[in-house]
């Protein structure tokens, strides 16, 4: 015959399909349901007689219409006639919804008389105009599929999970048929991978009906909890007709989805998302924590790490039902903040009910607060409890050190210590005890910060005119709750020329502007009675001070007591030059700096020559570098006993417990060690800062197991405690603090009394430990 072959009803299809090009285009769709109308339905994948098991034996039973039938949604529904057999077989609760109002009308015309109880709606299955928790089961037909083209991304296909999250009800189910293709099996994980369980099957078909591609049937069902549950794979070989690489493909996606979930099971840090805990946010569960991810997705400018942590129940009544801490980058590894113990120190300073740690990272970085705290609104009012809520604002908080202008002078890079900073600071408020003693307009501080450690301020000094021994300018002095310890930096900050600076600033050695500084040096009143005989002997006491920092410790030391010779050792010599270029660290016949091992360096001590020890040796985990000018022997302790032993050295890892010392010297036999090497009345010093009260006894323990006696000093308002130990069986008595004191306080000589009297204050303050 002349005339044109005509087509095949699936080769019309197929050419209809092109013309659609996006599947998400609600316009697209208007016009393909025009053009094939009601009588010719489209079928997504399989027809109803491969369908009718699978998807019957996951429904709830049906019921004879009522309020007790099962409430059935089918989303971007379409001209296909699965809701009309799913009506036939007894499921008439049944409300289809599709954006496409061409389609909609039609099925409405086709069924409003044969099924008069099937619902029908205009409505965009991305944003249902729809009750939460109304559907016992939702049956996806190749919906999430369509919207979830490679080059559209998974904005769509996220908006529509989440409706569906939403509208199902606690033990409904949904059903999705899918090509299981890796992008879609991705979003649906993740989506449906805290709370809810999920099995995984394929669709029979018959071996005439095989394709390139298997369809799938993915089956998850909403619970009331956060729990984490392996995938329930019914797959079997015999029952794929796919191609290989597409079974593969499928078992590999399986395999490393429960991979993953198990290490979700056996960790406490799982990273929820808002929606994961729908339910479990509205009340306060005392002492429950969790962490999520806030944001991202169109919904911010910026994703978030937050930490949520419901207070335990006290007495009085909370300040804030809800609150929020922003922890700054430079803070956000400091183990107040990033470990649990420390995040529930926050939350009971903080006094909120419910309190929203946020952690910035990098990505904030050129973000001011007030644009993150912008951002941030919006995010934090879904996660406040909303039982006893009284509508009050919610409070934004943040971890400050209260720094007025930071000037950085010097920024250096050392291959065993990161990268380090030399910068001076004006601090907002001034301390009172600092402002009386040197009274001016403000007073600066020079630090040495160690980015390494969540920016660790290592060291501190005040500076003043370098023509004027006597008169002080730049900043205020360190407030009382932070001027103390090694503390971390923050607020503004300005880059300004460090030779310009020392030109006009130098350090003043005599003063200590660290008040842990000032708690070493109180302990000297446990041995004072022997330091007095050693000074009327006219013989040196001797020290070793491990951890040099910016020597401002052995400095002011050297200007105070006259008769102490020390030797300082630091194990990065980039310390050591920037001590003596930026701090004023000066060496002589009584303080020597070695570049070399601490641990090593002690035990060496009693060596039968001086210098036998070599800079270039490793040992504890340190490696030694080269001396870089600085001395490479024991100089004047020779063969002799230690009468003070400081160890002020502080962590690498940020995330410890412990940020000092670092845990080799409060081993048990570096302890030993130390003892050994100390004279009969020596003395043993530990700076010790953490915030965890099991840390603290840990290392308590060992130091009980090697000296008898032990004595500290918890400086106020500081996470430095200052433990002290003495080498002798006999022991100065408590009764004889007053009079050690005052024998202390004779053998300093200060320009400045005041400064003294900080110190045998300080005295007053030391415990014996028992």
């Amino acid at each position: 015959m002349g005339s044109k072959e005509k087509k095949s009803g699936a080769e019309a299809t197929e050419d209809l399909l092109e013309t659609l090009g996006d599947f998400t285009s609600k316009e697209n769709w208007d016009k393909f349901f025009t053009i094939r109308g009601t009588d010719d339905p489209f079928e997504w994948y399989a027809e109803w007689h491969f369908l009718r098991d699978p998807l019957l034996s996951h429904l709830p039973p049906s019921a004879d219409g009522g309020d007790a039938a099962p409430q059935l949604l089918i989303p971007g529904c379409g001209n296909s006639r699965l809701s009309e057999h799913l009506y036939d077989a007894g499921y008439t609760a049944l409300t289809n919804i599709d954006f496409s109002k061409v389609v909609i009308s039609d099925m409405l015309r086709r069924n409003v008389r044969l099924r008069p109880h099937m619902r029908w709606r205009v409505m965009d299955m991305t944003n249902m105009q729809l009750e939460d928790e109304s559907f016992d089961a939702i049956i996806d037909k190749g919906g999430l599929d369509a919207l979830m083209e490679p080059e559209l991304g998974p904005k769509l296909g996220n908006q529509y999970l989440s409706e569906v999250k939403r509208v199902l009800k606690p033990g409904g189910k949904f059903l999705c048929l899918t090509l299981a293709e890796s992008h879609v099996l991705g979003l649906l994980f993740s989506k449906f991978r805290l709370g809810w369980k999920m099995s995984f099957d394929s669709i029979p078909m018959k071996s005439s009906n095989k394709s390139s591609l298997q369809t799938f049937i993915v089956v998850v069902e909403k619970e009331l909890s956060t729990s984490v549950h392996q995938i329930t794979s019914l797959l079997q070989n015999s029952t794929l007709h796919c191609s290989s690489k597409q079974a593969s493909g499928l078992h590999e996606a399986l395999n490393n989805e429960n991979q993953l979930r198990e290490k979700y099971t056996s960790s406490s840090d799982i990273l929820y998302s808002p929606e994961d805990l729908q339910g479990e946010l509205t009340k306060l569960s005392p002492g429950r924590r969790f962490q999520l991810t806030l944001g991202g997705q169109g919904c911010s400018v910026f994703t978030y790490h937050a930490v949520v942590l419901d207070a335990e129940e006290q007495s009085d009544p909370f300040t804030y039902h809800c609150g929020v801490f922003i922890v700054p980058k430079t803070r956000a590894r400091e183990w107040l903040f990033f470990s649990e113990e420390g995040q529930w120190m926050v939350v009971r300073s903080s006094k909120a009910a419910r309190l929203i740690m946020v952690l910035l990272d990098t990505s904030h970085i050129k973000a001011s607060m007030d644009e993150i705290q912008k951002d941030l609104s919006p995010l934090v009012k879904q996660l406040a409890p909303t039982e006893n809520d009284n509508g009050a604002q919610i409070p934004f908080m943040m971890a400050s050190e209260g720094i007025k202008e930071r000037n950085v002078i010097h920024h250096v890079s050392s291959s065993l210590t990161g990268s380090i900073v030399v910068e001076d600071v004006i601090y907002e408020n001034v301390d009172d005890e600092v402002s009386s003693i040197f009274p001016s307009r403000e007073l600066v501080f020079r630090r040495l910060v160690f980015e390494r450690a969540a920016n660790l301020v290592q060291s501190e000094a005040l500076l003043k005119d370098e023509n004027s021994a006597a008169k002080l300018v730049s900043e205020t002095g360190r407030k009382k709750t932070s001027s103390s310890s090694k503390s971390r930096k923050s607020g503004s900050q300005r880059q300004s020329s460090g030779t310009e600076a020392r030109k006009q600033l130098a350090v003043y050695h005599g003063y200590a502007a660290s008040s842990y500084h000032t708690g070493i040096i109180s302990g000297f009143m446990l041995i004072s009675s022997y330091m007095e005989s050693v000074k009327s002997s006219g013989k040196m006491v001797k020290a070793v001070i491990i951890g040099l920092g910016a020597g401002l410790l052995p400095m002011f030391l050297h200007g105070c007591i006259p008769f102490l010779e020390m030797e300082a050792v630091e194990l990065d010599p980039t310390v050591v030059d920037i001590a003596k270029g930026y701090f004023g660290l000066v060496e002589d016949n009584r303080l020597k700096v070695h570049v070399a091992d601490g641990i090593q360096f002690v035990r060496e001590i009693t060596s039968s020559a001086a210098g036998q020890i070599q800079e270039n040796g490793t040992n504890s985990g340190y490696m030694e570098s080269p001396s870089n000018g600085s001395s490479t022997s024991h100089a004047n302790l020779g063969a002799g006993k230690v009468d003070i032993i400081i160890v002020d050295v502080d962590s690498s890892d940020p995330s410890s417990a412990m940020a000092c010392p670092a845990p080799d010297f409060v081993d048990e036999s570096f302890l030993e060690t130390v003892k050994d090497k100390l004279s009969d009345q020596g003395l043993f010093i530990v700076n010790l800062v953490s915030r965890s009260q099991t840390i603290k006894d840990m290392v308590l323990l060992k130091m009980k197991k090697v000296f008898g006696h032990l004595f500290c000093l918890q400086l106020d308002e500081d996470v430095n405690e200052v433990h002290f130990a003495l080498k002798s069986e006999s022991c100065i008595e408590d009764s004889s603090f007053a009079d050690a004191s005052l024998k202390l306080d004779k053998l300093f000589k200060f320009k400045h009394p005041e400064i003294g009297q900080n110190i045998i204050n300080a005295t007053k303050k030391i415990r014996r430990l028992k």
